[in-house]
């Protein structure tokens, strides 16, 4: 992995995702005491996914705060209060639930600093777990990464390890603008080296996990592990895979993208979304637009079928994006069985 600096640091540490979430959040706590966290479950549990582990203990009920079963209230809490001064980080039990309060985000937090003409900021993180994370059924197991990335005034980021989850929530919380910061459930337990000292890391720069020579893989979030599968697969086949990770959906570094093409020829985008208006839509038209000339073979994309995700764990492993849909992809553009 090919990560800021990460070199620099003598001292590392083995965590879990939730464990760096938890550092990112108790970190800046510390530092600035107008940023809190608010949500379902944070507090007297620990987080329904322990990410929020003993920060009621160290911050106390005034800066770790339960709520009601009611994003829409608490998420509008939460904008009148970063429109006055403080950093909220509101945890969704999953984006799923997002939708309940989607007004106050897309409405409210990402508009009020246009519509106000510059007289109020919203500081504001909306975070928590995004994407199906097993046998959740149709309507908790959505991915809304462009749905958010559609909406002006928004930040978008959604990291794929712990290192990056916990440098990029950190200037998350820095950020003056409303940041949706989108996780999942079925990487929480995921462990990783970090540094022991603070580190940052850059809101709309992508990482190049493994470089290649042959074709491009873009993705993004948990469903870059299956990119991980196929390179291996691939360079069984004496096939080179470059493997770009987003980290940040919008604002997107698509100039990572178009110098790797320029390099690879070829472009193969994985996402954990269905197709239609997807990340991948927007990649696959930039590319054709600004560097078709670069282009060997026609972009390909990887994305959940588009139906509702079913229950049945054989439907469900259907409908989930794969390594083997990986490596089919990326010999259709090498032009080899």
């Amino acid at each position: 992995m090919r990560s800021e600096n990460i070199q620099l640091f003598k001292n590392m540490k083995t965590v879990q995702f939730r464990e760096a979430i938890c550092e990112a959040m108790s970190e800046e706590m510390r530092r600035d005491e107008s940023v809190y966290l608010m949500g379902e479950e944070v507090a007297e549990y620990n987080g329904a996914y322990k990410a929020s582990k003993g920060m009621l203990d160290e911050f106390g009920e005034k800066r770790v705060i339960d709520t009601p079963i009611a994003e829409l209230g608490f998420g509008g809490i939460a904008v009148g209060s970063a429109m006055n001064g403080n950093r909220p980080i509101v945890e969704y039990m999953t984006f799923n639930f997002s939708l309940v309060g989607i007004d106050q985000i897309i409405n409210n937090a990402a508009k009020i600093r246009q519509m106000s003409g510059g007289q109020f900021n919203c500081p504001i993180v909306f975070r928590g777990p995004t994407g199906a994370a097993g046998q959740l059924g149709a309507t908790h197991s959505q991915a809304f990464e462009n749905w958010f990335a559609n909406t002006p005034g928004l930040k978008v980021i959604v990291p794929s390890n712990p290192y990056d989850a916990k440098g990029l929530l950190k200037a998350a919380i820095r950020d003056d603008d409303p940041v949706i910061f989108m996780e999942s459930e079925q990487m929480y337990g995921d462990k990783m080296e970090i540094p022991e000292g603070e580190y940052l890391i850059p809101i709309g720069v992508a990482d190049i996990k493994r470089e290649g020579t042959d074709v491009t893989i873009v993705s993004f979030g948990k469903i870059i592990k299956e990119a991980y599968k196929a390179a291996d697969e691939l360079a069984k086949d004496g096939i080179s895979a470059e493997i770009i990770d987003l980290r940040t959906v919008r604002p997107m570094d698509f100039n990572a993208i178009l110098n790797s093409v320029k390099k690879t020829n070829r472009l193969v985008i994985l996402e954990e979304a269905w197709p239609f208006g997807s990340v991948s839509s927007e990649i696959t038209y930039r590319i054709q637009d600004e560097g078709f000339d670069y282009l060997d073979a026609p972009i390909k994309r990887i994305t959940t079928a588009d139906t509702p995700a079913p229950y049945s764990p054989v439907l469900l492993k259907e409908w989930m994006p794969n390594a083997d849909n990986v490596i089919k992809a990326v010999k259709e553009v090498m032009y080899v069985k």
